[in-house]
Order: structure tokens, then C-alpha cells, then sequence
């Protein structure tokens, strides 16, 4: 046997020890999840059923704040709150954002979408950053008690989200729903889909798609404490202020780095109610934080990174293993990724080598072989038993992929729990290099910031409100009306030009619905808004192609003004003329008109 042989045989022992004990941990919690869907299923004689729209609608609406945490935000923080101030269908909720006194720019992004709705706030630290993301919503917090002692206001909830979230349109309104008997209230938090290549982006959306099929729910099902994703977490007042009276009023820990976690547990710790809402579908759709995740590998260990310090090293600093034996158990699942994470990666190489080898051999008749498989019959029974766990874990991670992302996305699992091994080992060596380097140099831990990425605009589309609901909400149509232009409309007639030349609305009346809808602000710019300069930053031909006038230069941002909704291909277009971000105006056909006439005469048809 050579040398190589004979430590892959030494290995293989332990790693099928640790490897059986991780297997047997995860299908215990398999068949808790399987044991909650049955109890639910005997108690109500069917698959638990979501709220439809008159339930959510008897509850009384209570003010909710929503608190998001900015560094270096600018790209996407002014696109998030215009498709989700558009989107939401929930109407007393406002948005308070934190940021530092040396991010200009992101500042300059909130205040220019600050100064168009009256419900979102900018919140400044009074330090510059970055520091902790805990630290950062604290301040968010103390401005909020600011803003309702100066307007006379309570806000009952307070949601946590981030600068990349796509908010499902109900979020808000299952949120107060839910408010009513629970004082912390998760909504799932799933990736938005990216093609096969992206193996990266993919791991993620295997994970969080079994975490929040499997692990959760049978964490509520066992008595578990339900850790915060972060985002989608919504707080009652009253468990806000058990946590503030607790915690000399830090609302959020500053030295952790997954303020999320430790928040879960707090909340547990003070007797809070706590729900996960599941993961269902309304009108096509997952009520779901939809967001994109880090989409490179060295995006993805940066991430991780911060998980593995925080929910690992720190929370083990923090609370030890003095904990009930119900919550013990959830700290062990928690934190075994410190070992395994580690061992995992070896684990899939030494396995393979070691199955390959051990079969060669006894193919070959090679004493070797036959002689340590008579010596060692445990070590084959126990490779047989971790194989069927392993196989069994891979197929629990598929359906719920595939639940989410469809059969053809599943089928990658395999490949995706490899590349993830490696991401999680590199991950949590970088956890251990950073956390004992900081308790070495008596330094504290900062916030590792993520690259955050907002959906295109086509992947917007199926969040927005379509312009009928928008039409009738907001009376400037019937319903009838809606459903008889509808029927008759023909195929490549847009329904809004189409009511126009009805009679069923004004062309500014249709305008004013769009804005609504596209959240984007409406109407023909003041003179003195207009920089003749600027008008003339795109050539006669683009303006008169794609219908927009560049009009002013504000906050860092290249202001335009057109009667098309952006698209993709002409943002991507307008981009070849300035490296400002652009912002949009809607103005009606003849309000364009007048400007190109007034400003660019050349561009008109």
C-alpha cells in the first residue's frame, strides 16, 4: 500500500465519523419539517393556506417604518425606493435611510428621491463610516424617534431591508396581518434567478431555498429561536422596546457583525413571539425579498465571511453554551460549519479517492483491498450509511430548488454543493484569520460591505402594478370600463393609448396613471429648471430616436425629461453620453413637443 493509500485510509475514518454525525443532524431536521407539514395537515385537513386579500384587508393598517442601512449605496439605493415606493400596495409605511457623513453620494441619491415623497427620510450618522451595519440602524432608529416626536406619530412595526430588495408588493400588508399575533415577523428572503453558468449565484439560491423549506420551519416547529434574514424582518413596538429597555437602548448590538442573528435570539430570549411566514405564491408570484446576491467568488467569500464571523464566532463569544437544551441544539447547527465547512471540501475528495481506490482493488483481487475491507467492515458500513445520508441531503436541497427555480435549475444541485464546499471552507478561514487578527490588535470588527446589484428594469416589471389596478384604484376608471376595453382592445394597441382614444381618459389622465405606476415624476420641468447646455449633451438624433431631453444636472445626477418609459436599450444607449446616473421625468407627447421645439429644434420630426 503506498503512503498516499495509506493516509487517505487513516483520513477516511474520522471524516466518515464527522460526516455521519452532520448527516444524521440534517435528516433529523428533514423529519421535523416532514412532521410539521403532517400535524398541519391533520389539524386543518389541508396544506396550510396564506391570507387572501380580505383577510389582510379586515386588519386595521398600522404605521410601519422601514429601516435601511446605506455605504457607498449610491448606484442602487435611488432605483430600489422608486420601483418599491411604485410597487407597494400597503399605504403607511415610510423609509428611513442611514447614511455617513463621508458617503456624499449616497446621500446626495436619497435626498434626491427624499425631496419627491414625503415618506422617505434620510438619517445621518453622526460619524463617518463605515462602522457596524447594528450601529448604522441604530441611528436610523434614534432619527425615527426624532421624526415622531417632532410629527406627533407612532410607528407599530419596524421592518429591516437592504439597498439591492426587491419588496413583493404584499410584503407590508402579510406583515401587519401577521403583526396582530406575533412580535417578529419573518417574510422569505429568496435570489432572484440568473442563468445555469452562474454557479456562484446559484449556490445561493439552493441554500436559501432549502434554509427556508426545511431549517426554518422545523426550527418553529421545535421551539427554536428564528434568526432574522436581515431583510423581510419585521419588529412589533413592543418587542422594539423590550429590546431597548434590555439593552440601554441599542436597539441592534454595534459589535456584531450579523446583527440579524443575534437579534432573533434576543427577541427569543425576551419571550417575543416569533413566525416564519412560509413560502407561498399570490397571483403567480413568491411574497418573497427577492434580491440578488453576490454573483462573483470572491464576492461570495466576502459575504460569507461576515456570516461565519458573526452567527459563528461571535455569537459563540457572546452566549457561550448557556442555553436550554432546546436552543443548544440550534447553536450546534449554527456553528458546526466551523468544523465542517472546513472538512467538507476534503471530505468530497478523499471519499471519491477512497471509493475509487477501495472498488479498483477489489476488482483486482488486490490483497489491500480485500484485507482492510475484512479489518475495517465498519468503515465500509459507515461509508454505505454517510453515502445515503449525502445522497439523501443532495435530494431534500433539489426539491426545494426545484420548488422555486423549476426542475431544470435543480438538476445542477450537485455541481452548485461542490463549488459551495469550497466557497464555505474559503469562507471560514478567512472568518478565523479576521476575527483572531482583530482580537489580537484589540481592534474591532467593521462592516465588510457587499456589491450590491438591482434588477433590470424587465425584471422589475412583474413586481409593478399593472395600469388597470392602477386605473381603478385610483378612479380614474371603472371597472367595467377596464374589462370591456380589455375584451375589445386590439392585440398591438397599448391598453392606455387604446382608453385614450375611447374617450375614457385624457391623455393626462393616463400620463398621471403612469407616474403612479412607474413611480417616476410627471410633468413639464419650470424654465428656470432648464440648463440650455445641458440640453444639447445628447446628439439631435438620439433625443429625436428615443424621445428624451437631457434638462438639468442635479445632485450628481443627468436629469431627462420624455414621454416613453425608460427602457434597458435606451438607458444603455443614453450611457455612451454621460457617466452621470440618469434620472427620468415623464412628461405628456405635447409637453415634449414644446421643449424640443424651445430647446433642440433640430431633434423634431
Amino acid at each position: 500500500m503506498g503512503l498516499v493509500d495509506h493516509w487517505v485510509a487513516l483520513c477516511l475514518g474520522p471524516l466518515a465519523i464527522w460526516v455521519l454525525v452532520s448527516g444524521l443532524d440534517d435528516l433529523t431536521v428533514a423529519a421535523a419539517c416532514l412532521g410539521r407539514w403532517i400535524v398541519g395537515r391533520i389539524a386543518h385537513g389541508k396544506a396550510e393556506q396564506p391570507p387572501d386579500d380580505a383577510a389582510l384587508d379586515r386588519v386595521p393598517r398600522k404605521p410601519i417604518a422601514v429601516f435601511i442601512p446605506l455605504w457607498h449605496e449610491h448606484q442602487v439605493i435611488r432605483r430600489m425606493l422608486e420601483h418599491n415606493l411604485a410597487a407597494n400596495r400597503y399605504d403607511r409605511v415610510d423609509f428611513f435611510l442611514g447614511a455617513y457623513p463621508n458617503d456624499a453620494a449616497t446621500q446626495a441619491a436619497v435626498r434626491l428621491v427624499e425631496l419627491e415623497h414625503g415618506n422617505v427620510h434620510l438619517a445621518v450618522c453622526p460619524h463617518n463610516g463605515p462602522t457596524s451595519k447594528a450601529d448604522c440602524l441604530n441611528w436610523i432608529y434614534q432619527r425615527m424617534l426624532l421624526f415622531e416626536e417632532q410629527n406627533g406619530v407612532r410607528f407599530e412595526i419596524v421592518a429591516t431591508h437592504d439597498a439591492e430588495d426587491l419588496i413583493h408588493p404584499d410584503a407590508f400588508r402579510w406583515m401587519n396581518y401577521f403583526a396582530e399575533r406575533y412580535e417578529m415577523v419573518q417574510i422569505p428572503v429568496l435570489a432572484l434567478p440568473t442563468p445555469l453558468r452562474e454557479l456562484t449565484h446559484g449556490v445561493y439560491c439552493d441554500e436559501f431555498a432549502e434554509f427556508q423549506m426545511r431549517d426554518l420551519p422545523a426550527r418553529q416547529f421545535l421551539g427554536g429561536f428564528i434568526p432574522s434574514n436581515g431583510v423581510g424582518t419585521g419588529f412589533s413596538r413592543s418587542a422594539l422596546d423590550k429590546l431597548a429597555v434590555a439593552h440601554s437602548n441599542c436597539i441592534f448590538e454595534p459589535e456584531c457583525l450579523t446583527e440579524d442573528y443575534e437579534n432573533g435570539f434576543r427577541v427569543h430570549r425576551l419571550g417575543c413571539t416569533q413566525l416564519f411566514v412560509g413560502i407561498h405564491k399570490t397571483g403567480g408570484a413568491f411574497v418573497a425579498t427577492r434580491e440578488y446576491f453576490p454573483r462573483t467568488f470572491r464576492g461570495a467569500v466576502r459575504q460569507r465571511t461576515r456570516w461565519v464571523t458573526g452567527i459563528a464566532l461571535q455569537s459563540w463569544e457572546r452566549h457561550g453554551w448557556r442555553e436550554s437544551s432546546r436552543q443548544l441544539y440550534w447553536f450546534w447547527r449554527d456553528r458546526k460549519g466551523l468544523i465542517g465547512h472546513l472538512v467538507t471540501p476534503l471530505s468530497n475528495l478523499l471519499f471519491l479517492y477512497g471509493a475509487g481506490t477501495w472498488l479498483w482493488s477489489l476488482h483486482a483481487g488486490s490483497a489491500w483491498g480485500l484485507e482492510n475491507a475484512a479489518r475495517q467492515p465498519w468503515l465500509v458500513d459507515a461509508l454505505t450509511v454517510t453515502f445515503g445520508l449525502q445522497l439523501c441531503h443532495m435530494t431534500v436541497r433539489a426539491v426545494a430548488s426545484a420548488a422555486i427555480y423549476g426542475w431544470k435549475f435543480a438538476l445542477g444541485v450537485p455541481l452548485r454543493t461542490l463549488w459551495g464546499n469550497l466557497i464555505n471552507c474559503l469562507a471560514t478561514l478567512c472568518a478565523y484569520r479576521d476575527y483572531l487578527g482583530a482580537k489580537l490588535r484589540g481592534r474591532p470588527l467593521v462592516w465588510v460591505k457587499t456589491e450590491h446589484a438591482f434588477p433590470s428594469r424587465a425584471a422589475l416589471m412583474a413586481h409593478k402594478r399593472r395600469l388597470g389596478e392602477v386605473l381603478v384604484t385610483s378612479s380614474y376608471l371603472s371597472a367595467e370600463d377596464l374589462d370591456a376595453a380589455l375584451a375589445s382592445k386590439p392585440p398591438q394597441v397599448r391598453l392606455g393609448e387604446y382608453l385614450v382614444q375611447l374617450g375614457k381618459l385624457t391623455e393626462w389622465e393616463l400620463y398621471e396613471a403612469l407616474s403612479v405606476q412607474q413611480n417616476i415624476p410627471l410633468g413639464k420641468p419650470a424654465p428656470t429648471a432648464v440648463s440650455r447646455p445641458v440640453t444639447r449633451s445628447f446628439p439631435a438624433e438620439v433625443i429625436r430616436r428615443w424621445k428624451v431631453l437631457p434638462f438639468q444636472i442635479a445632485e450628481g445626477f443627468l436629469c431627462v425629461a420624455g414621454p416613453e418609459l425608460p427602457t434597458d436599450s435606451m438607458q444603455e444607449e443614453l450611457r455612451r453620453f454621460s457617466s452621470l446616473e440618469i434620472h427620468f421625468r415623464l412628461v405628456t407627447p405635447a409637453e415634449f413637443e414644446e421643449l424640443a421645439a424651445e430647446y433642440v429644434p433640430n431633434a423634431r420630426q
